[in-house]
């Protein structure tokens, strides 16, 4: 079912964004900080099996020098080095096991995968409350202050992934992108908005975007996570939805420069289409994005996937 808006609605879709004043130095504030920690990334060799890939499990510090978990994936012919995509994960997933991401190596790329605190397979939220009660999930921990929101700690970890990959001596710092699909979508905007120099950024069918829009389309969690909040905690709307303009896809798309190539589906009910249009209409960098008509939250898929294989080997050969 179509339940959003029509296509050509959709294509020129670019709603006002909601931004505080102090974007920019909020951030600048909160990587500042955590930049005060060394990068410190630790790359152990995992022995293996496999002929032709090498796996790596490393340790890096994220957010407030909080240790963050992820692995590096690596072909074993190489020459020269290498371009590396970074990739995040879709809400409760985690880095899983390390043979469970042989796409990016196996074309020739080194691949990093970073492990989402909270959610994935081996890092904790180290400040698991934020100090307000909150729904089951992610989305509502520390919510009536941007400065103790789970997704501060969350969308900083990522920016400190690309520093950790480009720490690696094989990995050519200046073709590194971004991608993830859903969670990872998002994150991976918003660290196009903080990184103005990433080669490219490959968002699939991005949560976190538009969030008002959302929660008056979206059928099912995560987004309604914030719903129930809001149905407990009537007198506190104006404070939440000011501390998402702070993690708002939209508002990192207008800062980014990097070539882009989004994707979304139409008949998506978890990320509803105008929240994926509105990031993407409000993107300031060389942008492309593929619809998928009849596909809900799972996009394009496989068909997805060498999408991107080829619009990074228009890049990077």
């Amino acid at each position: 079912m179509l339940f959003d808006l029509p296509i050509d609605e959709l294509k020129v879709y670019k709603p006002d964004r909601t931004e505080p004043a102090g974007f920019d130095t909020f951030w600048e504030q909160t990587l500042n900080e955590s930049r005060s920690y060394l990068i410190d990334a630790r790359f152990e060799a995992i022995p293996n099996n496999f002929k032709l890939l090498e796996f790596f499990d490393i340790t890096f510090n994220g957010y407030a020098g909080q240790p963050i978990k992820a692995w590096l994936i690596l072909p074993r012919q190489r020459e020269a080095k290498l371009p590396c995509v970074v990739e995040y994960n879709g809400y409760g997933g985690g880095r899983s096991l390390p043979w469970d991401w042989l796409l990016w190596s196996s074309v020739g790329y080194a691949h990093f995968v970073m492990d989402t605190r909270g959610q994935g397979t081996d890092t904790p939220d180290h400040e698991p409350d934020g100090g307000n009660p909150q729904v089951p999930g992610f989305m509502t921990r520390g919510i009536l202050k941007p400065e103790t929101y789970y997704y501060r700690r969350v969308f900083t970890d990522a920016v400190r992934a690309v520093e950790a990959a480009r720490s690696h001596p094989i990995v050519d710092v200046d073709r590194v992108a971004v991608t993830g699909g859903s969670q990872g979508g998002g994150i991976a905007l918003a660290v196009a908005g903080l990184m103005p120099d990433l080669a490219a950024v490959l968002p699939d069918v991005p949560f976190l975007c538009h969030y008002k829009r959302a929660l008056e389309l979206a059928g099912s969690d995560p987004y309604n996570e914030l719903s129930r909040y809001l149905q407990n905690h009537r007198d506190k709307v104006e404070m939440v939805f000011n501390t998402l303009s702070y993690f708002d896809g939209v508002n990192f798309a207008a800062r980014a420069k990097s070539p882009v190539l989004f994707s979304v589906g139409l008949m998506d009910e978890i990320c509803p289409p105008s929240t994926v249009f509105a990031a993407y209409n409000h993107y300031s960098g060389k942008k492309s994005i593929r619809i998928w008509p009849y596909n809900h939250h799972e996009g394009g898929g496989n068909y997805q996937t060498m999408e991107k294989v080829q619009f990074l080997g228009n890049l990077w050969g």
